[in-house]
């Protein structure tokens, strides 16, 4: 059965930081992409971050490049997103999702396969 767990959300201040991890079963991670979107209330899900499965190579989402950290642990089937500097902005549920590629990744909803449940962050003082 294919699980994807997202944590590490919750409430921080605007300039704080917050450590997502997406724990992952069921499927072969090592031939998996993952991405990280995030979707607010009102607003359509967009991509924040994504680590290909060919090279570890990583794409960001502009509104948050240069203040965010995306990574994959083989060991551990797990990924990673580091954020800092947080904005009220960045506000939303942020949800882990994975696709076997052989191509790297994208920040499309409907290219991916299987979907976490999601993280609440909630950005504010």
């Amino acid at each position: 059965q294919v699980q994807l767990v997202e944590s590490g959300g919750g409430l921080v201040q605007p300039g704080g930081s917050l450590r997502l991890s997406c724990a992952t079963s069921g499927f072969s991670f090592n031939y998996y992409s993952i991405g990280w979107f995030r979707q607010a209330p009102g607003k359509e899900r967009e991509g924040v971050s994504c680590i290909s499965n060919r090279d570890d190579s990583t794409y960001y989402a502009d509104f948050v490049k240069g203040r965010s950290f995306i990574s994959r642990d083989s060991a551990k089937n797990t990924v990673n997103l580091q954020i800092n500097n947080l904005k009220p902005e960045d506000t939303a549920i942020y949800y882990c999702t994975a696709r076997r590629s052989d191509y790297g990744c994208n920040f499309q909803p409907s290219w991916y396969d299987f979907w976490g449940q999601g993280t609440q962050v909630t950005v504010s003082s």
